[in-house]
């Protein structure tokens, strides 16, 4: 794998992690700023909504810019805006600061995942896409929590000011070792319209894979997002254990994104029929034991594993599918996928939580889970039929 890989994870890792901590530190913001704690909370889906609207604006704007310049000014922009966050006493500029990061963010890994893939041969896409993702797992196991400690020591403040100096070295090692041009594989962009490469959204692979991807990280999202309400709930884990199961979910999510790199460049169809049914089984599981403290431990080891493991699947899916028609933009159609579920899986596993209780995150991940199997069973039967139809049809033109 190119060295770049790593670096480009390593802010894929900052801002990964700038996304999910301030969820924890929402309490001391909404003090600190004197606002009440709903509006503080808006902060959070600011930034889930900027990755949605972003991915494909930014890449949209890049798309004929160099990969260096355009990945170097996401970059930048990001660090500078979490500097401006720490420092003011605004809520409307933090918030703002917020809504330019999740841009920065989205138009960064959008042109990351449309650039690695045309870095290395068509047989490691996943891989090089599982070590990229790999940044936004340790981001759960290890940034999240630390990003947490840090402000419950420090402030928030400091949270926002440790995230833009995790991201300096990652901005120099970008501007030193990114290509000024996307590899020899990138196709050229010149006389490739934006229209034309919106128009790889018709295609059915390319919709398919996205359907799923927002599905299953819907699933993912919903019960992650509750992990600590359904835990504490019946089950009784406790307030101090709870970073450590959020810990080990994400732990199991990086097992996932490996198993996904290792695996799904040859074996993709079987990563999704194998991992697709196990993760519905999974989640029903989850909903059924939810009180047993040792079912929710294992649970969240195994349905880490198995979300990122389908999931980085489907977004490489949908990378690949897009790649020959939309080179620039089909990394954006993969991150609007991811944040789409990131956005839905939350707002329905709240509802939820309020109407069946803690149960109800849950039983919605399962929901989401069985209508992605579904949905692959309907696909996989129709291309036997098709498969078997034209295998006839050639048999008896031949005769």
């Amino acid at each position: 794998m190119p060295a770049v890989l790593y670096f480009l994870a390593l802010a894929v890792f900052a801002q990964g992690t700038s996304e999910f901590v301030l969820a924890g530190l929402l309490p001391d913001i909404a003090l600190d700023l004197g606002v009440p704690l709903g509006q503080a909370g808006s902060l959070t889906s600011a930034f889930a909504v900027g990755m949605v609207i972003g991915a494909p604006t930014m890449a949209a704007v890049s798309r004929r810019l160099s990969p260096r310049w355009t990945l170097t000014g996401f970059l930048a922009v990001f660090i500078a805006v979490h500097i401006i966050g720490a420092l003011t006493d605004d809520f409307g500029v933090l918030f703002t600061t917020r809504v330019i990061a999740a841009f920065a963010n989205a138009g960064f890994l959008a042109v990351t995942l449309s650039t690695v893939t045309r870095l290395v041969s068509p047989a490691r896409q996943a891989r090089a896409l599982s070590v990229i993702l790999g940044g936004t797992t340790l981001a759960l196991i290890v940034g999240v929590p630390m990003g947490a400690l840090v402000g419950s020591a420090l402030g928030w403040r400091a949270t926002l000011g440790a995230i833009a100096a995790i991201s300096l070295p990652a901005l120099v090692a970008v501007v030193i070792t990114t290509p000024t041009r996307a590899g020899d594989r990138a196709p050229a962009t010149k006389g490739q319209t934006l229209a034309r490469e919106f128009g790889a959204l018709r295609a059915r692979p390319v919709q398919l894979a996205m359907m799923l991807a927002i599905l299953v990280n819907a699933a993912t999202f919903c019960s992650f997002t509750y992990l600590a309400v359904v835990a504490s709930g019946p089950a009784g884990i406790t307030e101090a254990q709870i970073p450590l199961l959020l810990a080990v979910f994400g732990i199991g999510a990086f097992g996932g994104v490996t198993l996904s790199g290792m695996y799904a460049d040859a074996h993709w169809r079987c990563m999704i029929g194998v991992s697709g049914p196990l993760l519905l089984l999974g989640w029903g599981l989850f909903a059924l034991l939810f009180e047993q403290p040792v079912a929710i431990w294992m649970l969240a080891l195994v349905q880490g594993v198995l979300s990122f493991a389908l999931g980085s699947t489907l977004i490489a899916r949908i990378v690949a599918s897009a790649s020959d028609t939309a080179p620039a933009m089909g990394g954006s159609f993969a991150t609007v996928a991811l944040n789409l579920g990131a956005v839905i899986g939350p707002i329905a596993g709240g509802f939820a939580l309020e109407v069946t209780g803690v149960r109800g995150p849950l039983l919605v991940s399962t929901d989401f889970s069985l209508v992605a199997v579904v949905l692959w069973a309907i696909i996989r039967i129709i291309a036997l039929i098709t498969g078997v139809f034209l295998k006839v049809t050639k048999r008896a033109a031949r005769r």
